[in-house]
């Protein structure tokens, strides 16, 4: 288990401040946030690239705060490769077990068996500058994983890759994942990346934790307006929720009244992603708490998603399948009927 303790380190230009993080054994953990954030920083940190002013860090209950990179026990994958120029991939993965005194037809038989997992065997004996990006990071990844890790940190391991690519990789990251057992964190801003991977995420901001939670927590329930907005949700009103029979909450945004069934009072804000909006020509008989009508202001197509915006005397964002919009004849300025559940609504 990492447990990291009243973390704090000044650069002078950028800070990190006051960071408190358990991470379980095995656990899949990504740092998810905005360029500048702190995310690499921390990661450094926990490495032991940087020491902190303040704070701990623990690794499996020993504190490794401010003891040498070396002697961690922590394996490390940058985007930017860090291979051995001068030697070929199979030296490249077998460095840290020559390093480790293993006996040779051990260092083979392990090096084989990694080379076959991540796909690079055929590779053995060509050198970094031939490699292609993909090529690179898994020979990489083969090099820190070989040497069986405490945990293993990647930093934006993926970024550099082309989209075919980057999802044979990430296929192959699981793998390694479950069949080693090893602590992983991962630090991104890429979402798909952390939904696929990650078993936690936490939500970085200007040097500070801002949530931590699963996939769904977080985009689905975040806790603040600046995760909201940096996952993505499209839906987010300023009101005043007040109690009402039920377990309701009714949220009065000043313009229209919304219900949750988060128990809630005083100024809050609320959240609701798209797509789980429904859309109808008529008014229909529903379950659903929520029903307005609203004229359409704004059509994006996005391909296999049609984006819309409705003003129901607030602007709502509304998610259809290109299916459904063309059996629907939309158009601008059409009225239609919009439906959502209680339960669909966050507020914070």
């Amino acid at each position: 288990m990492i447990r990291i303790e009243s973390l704090k380190k000044d650069w002078g230009e950028f800070k990190i401040n006051n960071i408190n993080l358990e991470i379980n054994d095995n656990e899949y953990f990504v740092i998810l946030g905005p360029s500048g954030s702190g995310k690499t920083m921390l990661l450094e940190l926990i490495a032991g690239v940087y020491h902190p002013d303040s704070g701990k860090i623990y690794l499996n209950e020993k504190d490794i705060t401010y003891m040498e990179l070396e002697k961690r026990g922590v394996g490390v994958v940058y985007q930017d490769y860090m291979l051995f120029p001068h030697k070929t991939v199979f030296e490249n993965i077998s460095f840290g077990l020559e390093m480790r005194k293993t006996p040779k037809k051990r260092v083979e038989s392990m090096v084989e068996d990694i080379m076959g997992m991540l796909g690079i065997s055929h590779l053995k004996n060509r050198y970094p500058r031939t490699l292609s990006g993909g090529e690179k990071q898994r020979t990489s990844i083969a090099r820190a994983i070989i040497v069986k890790p405490k945990l293993l940190l990647l930093d934006e391991p993926l970024s550099a890759l082309d989209q075919e690519i980057r999802e044979d990789l990430i296929k192959n990251i699981k793998e390694i994942h479950v069949k080693f057992q090893i602590t992983m964190i991962h630090v991104t801003h890429n979402f798909d990346e952390a939904l696929i991977l990650s078993d936690r995420i936490a939500i970085m901001k200007k040097g500070t934790i801002a949530q931590v939670g699963d996939s769904v927590e977080i985009f689905r329930h975040p806790s603040t307006k600046f995760v909201a907005e940096f996952v993505g949700v499209e839906n987010i009103f300023k009101g005043t929720a007040k109690k009402v029979d039920d377990g309701l909450t009714v949220v009065d945004t000043g313009n229209i009244s919304i219900y949750s069934t988060q128990e809630r009072e005083g100024s809050v804000h609320l959240t609701l992603r798209p797509e789980d909006i429904s859309v109808s020509l008529d008014k229909v008989q529903t379950s659903a708490k929520n029903v307005f009508k609203g004229g359409i202001k704004e059509i994006i197509d996005k391909g296999a998603i049609i984006k819309l915006m409705i003003d129901i005397k607030e602007p709502l964002i509304v998610f259809l399948t290109r299916q459904s919009f063309l059996e629907m004849g939309l158009n601008i300025g059409k009225e239609v009927w919009i439906y959502f559940k209680a339960t669909a609504v966050n507020t914070f």
